[in-house]
């Protein structure tokens, strides 16, 4: 009888533990891979192509409600977004030249999403904020049978600093602690300031597939 008490006793708090891990507070890690391009109304929109980039940084989950039903998912980001390009092919002289490349933004990105745990599978939405670090072009030129590679930071004067943007997704998340995430981010200004004729009317598309690991509560 002791035995079966005790027993008792320790799958109680085993599963009382297990609960605040999962309803409590948690801060955890998660990295993946981006995958971009540009919208809205380009100027020569054909030469723009979806590119993958990195994703990485901090996130937690606070929840609303005792049950965790409902939780706050801040994160503090550093996304890669950007497009690879390929201009058209062009003749100087007897030479076939042609270029092409790839346009990287590197974003320090703060989203703040409303979570809906439903079990192992959630859903998240809300908005978010990113801040423009640098961009690189990755070229590469060829000219006839020679190629010619190079990479350069671009001045970001003419570009907004600041993007306000949205995403939603899907996730799994096991209590254990790992889980997987996919992420649609759109942006609402244009990603050009308006002396830039060119970018004006692009914003950043991009979808997100992460991996990570939420840190048990307390």
């Amino acid at each position: 009888m002791k035995k079966n008490v005790l027993f008792l006793a320790l799958a109680a708090a085993l599963s009382f533990s297990v609960a605040q891990a999962q309803t409590g507070p948690r801060i955890g890690l998660k990295a993946g891979v981006t995958y971009s391009n540009l919208a809205g109304n380009l100027e020569n929109e054909d030469i723009y192509k979806n590119r993958l980039g990195f994703v990485g940084g901090l996130t937690a989950n606070l929840p609303l409600a005792a049950d965790g039903f409902l939780s706050i998912q801040p994160e503090l980001l550093y996304t890669q977004k950007g497009y690879t390009y390929r201009d058209q092919a062009f003749t100087l002289g007897t030479e076939n030249i042609t270029r092409q490349g790839d346009v990287i933004f590197n974003y320090v990105e703060l989203p703040v999403f409303l979570r809906v745990n439903t079990g192992v599978l959630y859903f998240e939405a809300g908005p978010q904020v990113s801040y423009l670090v640098h961009i690189t072009n990755e070229s590469e030129e060829r000219i006839g049978n020679s190629s010619f590679e190079q990479s350069n930071r671009i001045n970001k004067d003419n570009m907004a600093e600041f993007e306000i943007g949205y995403g939603a997704g899907l996730g799994l998340q096991t209590p254990g602690g790992f889980n997987l995430n996919l992420r649609y981010n759109g942006s609402i200004n244009s990603l050009a300031k308006e002396n830039n004729d060119e970018l004006t009317n692009g914003r950043h598309s991009a979808f997100l597939l992460t991996i990570g690991y939420m840190f048990p509560g307390r």
